[in-house]
């Protein structure tokens, strides 16, 4: 990081409130119901029929497909080996299809690299550091979202702590290199909002 840099601390909480209310706000001018836009030419996404435990389980009326929160055993019933098995075949295949369509459109393009442990720890250590204001052009004020900085270095550490003992030798020295350099950035960066005068939002 180069020495003082300029700032901005972002309240994402802010922007997700104001975003609920524009897409509760009904359309101004317009009476006439929108027309259903047609579907796009290409492969569609087709919905099973849901299992019985799930319909049961269904989000009470007011909570539409928006609701990003993961379900839970208390949810519903967790699935049987026999229906983990089956679904992540149907995954695989389907990711295959995914990867045959970009190679029809691309030919060039090679196969996708399968996901590993390492691509997981990259993916967050890159979330954290873009949160904390890296890779902003040269002479642009950074937009740093520290309370979700922090929630990714700490996310780090969860990972190292579960993973305990099931890692390579190698996962296990770069897992341990990228959280201490993440949690060195954190420092270095609350810091310099300290000395700047910057405070977070206020709590609601």
């Amino acid at each position: 990081m180069t020495e003082n840099p300029k700032f901005e601390v972002i309240d994402r909480r802010k922007f997700k409130a104001e975003d609920e209310r524009e897409s509760h706000e009904p359309e101004r001018g317009s009476e006439k119901p929108k027309a259903p836009p047609e579907p796009a030419p290409g492969p569609q996404l087709v919905e099973k029929e849901p299992r019985a435990d799930s319909a049961a389980a269904a989000a009470p009326a007011g909570e539409g497909p928006d609701d990003l929160t993961p379900p839970t055993a208390d949810d519903l019933t967790p699935p049987t080996a026999e229906e983990s098995h089956k679904q992540k075949a149907a995954y695989d295949a389907s990711a295959q299809r995914i990867d045959d369509l970009i190679r029809a459109q691309n030919p060039a393009a090679g196969a996708q690299p399968p996901v590993n442990f390492e691509h997981l720890v990259q993916q967050l250590y890159l979330t954290a550091m873009l949160q904390m204001g890296a890779g902003v052009p040269e002479g642009e004020p950074a937009r740093v979202d520290i309370v979700g900085a922090r929630a990714s270095v700490d996310m780090l550490g969860i990972l190292a702590e579960k993973t305990k003992g099931n890692l390579t030798v190698q996962e296990e020295r770069n897992l341990q290199a990228v959280l201490y350099d993440a949690r060195l950035a954190f420092l270095e960066l609350s810091k310099m909002i300290s000395l700047q005068g910057v405070h977070p939002p206020p709590k609601r």
